[in-house]
This record gives structure tokens, sequence and C-alpha cells, in this order.
């Protein structure tokens, strides 16, 4: 067989286990509550330690890649991410569990940043849609698979084991790699942007653990205040530095461009409020209605079955529709889904919740494949990796400070409730209900902003006549320095 086609399998395989075992953990999170006695800080931090890492080295693992090697590059991620997801495994503190995620995001940021890289030096003309097509299945059924088997493993042999099962994976993935894919790299590349990993990564950390420990130590504290002042301070100091670098590691002048600003809007957004729900509507179907891992991860299908099949669809619609429309409605799906959810109540079953699945599928599945193409669909082909990684880095942004932001207010209701003594499940309900408003709200606002940025007449066409295309798969960052066009500005309607 071609080389080519046993580095889509290498990467296929390596992402494969990493969307995998994004999805999977949160319906583990009860399980693992359980058995290490974590208090719901550190259920936080179990998605965002992941989160955190593999937001602030998405971009600088592209450089890293540009200058020393993509395939060592994902290959060092792949030994990264394989080895903490054995010490995951093997944590008998939330402590240690958390601070093997956080090593899992590092391993995770080098394969995210590097995988589309290697597919579109391998791949050239038709194959390359092929290859992209194939990669974005791949995507697809990690998502829709992550809940349910997590809940076999969960409730089979234990929660351990949504971690081990990488070790196999990724030792097979690592011999792959090394034996059938090519190197490259890229002859102009530049130094690391030190000063922006730094001063960005410091300032998330900050923000993040102040929305984390703001309810325990008083919003007013000297260490929250201190915290959220210094997050502020080294988000200054990393845009003075990114204007000053001849390459930084993010081009802040890619902002003056309105789709770009929506475009990531739309990214923050989703993230921040769908996929930031999922750990407490994990918690609420397992911890509130009593079911098991596997019950709980049946339960999910409704959403993630729609965002399986409706994706292909919204690709689809995405030559022939204006891009904004598919992101504005699909946000809109979201919110409306978040919104219905917040009918249940203290005696209500699962079945009350379906509604909310199902609309929130269908608005999931008609934003990822239209948002992927719009993150690089409106800059230059020279800046279509930096453009997918900032997408990318939006995302992650979103899940974490999403998850600390409505635990916060989650926390403070669910206290007040218990104070005001009512039943912990009323109380629950009713903080649970609360964020669930939260996270529509934050959905249309993101619906506004693609409505209102993202234009038909800004985006440009990068791609050769005849070359077959695909749409880039999020989360997946591309390599900064990809100069070949990958995709079109889907959607165009000049």
């Amino acid at each position: 067989m071609d080389r080519k086609w046993w580095t889509l399998i290498a990467v296929c395989v390596a992402i494969f286990m990493l969307l995998l075992d994004i999805t999977v953990v949160n319906v583990a999170l009860p399980s693992i509550q359980r058995s290490l006695h974590s208090s719901f800080q550190d259920l936080q931090w179990v998605v965002d330690a992941y989160s955190l890492t593999l937001a602030a080295l998405l971009l600088t693992g592209g450089a890293l890649a540009d200058q020393f090697g993509r395939r060592l590059l994902f290959t060092i991620g792949l030994v990264v991410f394989t080895a903490s997801s054995a010490v995951c495994g093997l944590s008998s503190t939330p402590l240690m569990l958390n601070l093997a995620r956080g090593v899992q995001g590092v391993g995770g940021a080098l394969m995210f940043a590097t995988s589309l890289a290697l597919i579109a030096q391998a791949f050239h003309g038709r194959d390359r849609g092929t290859a992209f097509g194939v990669f974005g299945a791949v995507t697809g059924a990690a998502v829709a698979a992550g809940p349910l088997i997590g809940g076999v493993i969960t409730s089979a042999i234990g929660w351990e084991w949504i971690f081990f099962v990488n070790v196999p994976i990724g030792v097979l993935a690592v011999a792959l790699t090394l034996a059938r894919v090519d190197e490259s790299r890229d002859p102009d590349a530049s130094r690391v942007d030190w000063a922006g990993l730094l001063t960005f990564s410091g300032s998330l950390f900050l923000l993040v653990f102040a929305l984390v420990r703001g309810n325990t130590l008083g919003w007013g504290s000297t260490a929250i205040v201190a915290m959220l002042s210094g997050a502020a301070v080294l988000l200054v100091l990393f845009v003075v530095a990114e204007w000053r670098q001849k390459r930084p590691m993010l081009d802040l002048s890619l902002f003056k461009r309105p789709a770009f600003v929506g475009a990531n809007l739309v990214a923050f957004t989703l993230s921040s409020s769908a996929f930031a729900m999922f750990l407490y509507l994990t918690l609420y179907i397992q911890n509130v209605l009593h079911y098991s891992p596997l019950q709980a991860g049946l339960r999910f299908l409704p959403t993630t079955l729609l965002m399986f099949f409706v994706a292909p669809l919204a690709g689809k619609l995405s030559v022939r529709v204006p891009i904004r429309l598919l992101l504005g409605v699909g946000l809109l799906f979201v919110s409306g889904g978040l919104l219905a959810m917040t009918l249940v109540t203290s005696t209500s079953g699962w079945t009350a919740l379906i509604p909310g699945f199902v609309l929130q599928g269908i608005g999931v599945g008609l934003i990822n494949p239209p948002l992927a193409s719009a993150a690089i669909g409106v800059v230059p082909p020279a800046r279509s990796g930096m453009a997918s990684g900032a997408n990318s880095t939006f995302r992650q942004v979103g899940i974490a400070t999403g998850i600390a932001a409505l635990g916060a207010v989650f926390q403070h209701d669910l206290a007040a409730g218990l104070a005001a003594h009512e039943g912990s499940r009323v109380a629950f309900v009713g903080a649970f209900t609360t964020i669930l408003e939260i996270g529509a709200a934050v959905a249309l606002v993101g619906a506004v902003g693609a409505f209102t940025l993202i234009r038909s007449r800004d985006f440009v066409a990068t791609h050769a006549p005849g070359e077959a295309v695909a749409p880039v798969p999020a989360p997946v960052a591309l390599e900064r320095s990809e100069r070949e066009p990958l995709v079109t500005g889907a959607g165009e309607h000049r």
C-alpha cells in the first residue's frame, strides 16, 4: 500500500483515540468522583486541565513542528499522550489525575497541530479531498461513539480503563508513524513565540483558576482579585507581544476581518454553552436520576447521532447557502435546545431532556462543517494554518472558561438552595436550570454574531481549479506554515 494511505491510517488512529478520550471522560466523571472522593472542583479540573494545556499549546505546537519536523512532533505528542493516559488510569488521588490530564493536553496539542499538515503533505489533487473526507468521518464517529463506549467501559471494567485502552492503541500508532510516515518541515520557520505562549497560557490559567475557586475563597478576596487582575494584565501583555513580533503566534491583524471575528465567536460560544454543559448534564443524569455510566451514555445518543448524521448534510449545504445562515441557525437550535432542557423539574425523568437533546444535536451538526470552512475561508491561503489554529484555540478556551464560569454559578445557586432547606434534588435542579439559561443566552449571542459578522463577500477563493476539496474537520489545527490551499471559501455568494 502507498505510504500516503499509511499516513492517513496513522493520523486517523491517533486522532480517533484522542477525540474518543475527550468524550468518554464526561460519562466517567461521576464514577471518578466516587472512586477518588473528588470534590466538585476536582471534577471541573479533570476537563479543564486538559483543555487549558491544549488551548495554550496548539499554536506553539504548529511552530515547533515547522521548525523541528511534523512527524517528529506528532510522534512526541503520541508518546506523551499515551504515557500520560497510563498515569491517568493509575491515579489514586484527584491531584494526580488532574496533573496527568494536563500532560495529556500537551500531547493532544502536538497531535492536533500536526495531524492535518501530515495529511496535506502526503496527499494532492483529488486524493486530498478523499483523505480529508475519511478524516472527517473518523472524527465524527469518535464524537458519536464516545459517550456509549465510555459508558460500556466504565460500567464493565472501571473508569481507569477509559485511559488504559489508549496505551496499546498509542503504541501501535507510534510504531506505524515511525515506519510509514514521511518527515516534513518548513525551511523558513521562525523561532517559537515564547512571550506569546507564556502570557497567553498564564492569563488563561489565572482566569480559570479564579472562576473555579471564587465561591470558596470569596469573590472579593485578595487571592481572587489578584488572579483576575493578573489574568487581565497578562492578556494585555500578550496583545502587545503579538503586535510587536514579525511572525507572531497569533496575527492580531486577522481580527480586522469581521468574518474572522465572527467565526471565532461562534467557536467560543458553541464550546462554552453546548460542550461545557455536558459535564453538568452527566452529573444530572447519573447523580440525580441515578443512571449507570452505560445508561447515561445511551441517553446521550439523540444528541451524538444527530450530530453525526446532520454534519454531512451541512457540509453539502455549505456550498449552496451562505455559511452565516448555517452557523446562525445552528446556534439558534443549540440555544433552543438548552432552553428546552430548563423545563425539567425535581420529579422529571430523563425523557424530559429529549427535545433539548434533539435540538442541540441538530444545531451542533449544522455548525461543525461550515465553521471549519469559515475559520480558514475568510483569510488568504498563507494564513490558513494560523486561522484554523486560532479557531481551535477559541474552542478549547470556550470549554475551559465555560465549565469554570458555569460551575461558579452552579455552586453558588446549589449552596443557596441547600441553605434555604430545599431538598438536595430540588436545589440541584434549580442550579442546573439556571446554568442552562445562561448557556442558552451565550449561544444566542453567538448566533447574532454569526448573522451580523460573517458575510459572504469576505470569503477568499483558495483552491486550485479542479482540485477536490473538503471542509477541514474541527477542532484540529492546521500547520501555520501550510501553504497549499486546502479548502474553498465554501458558501461564497458574491
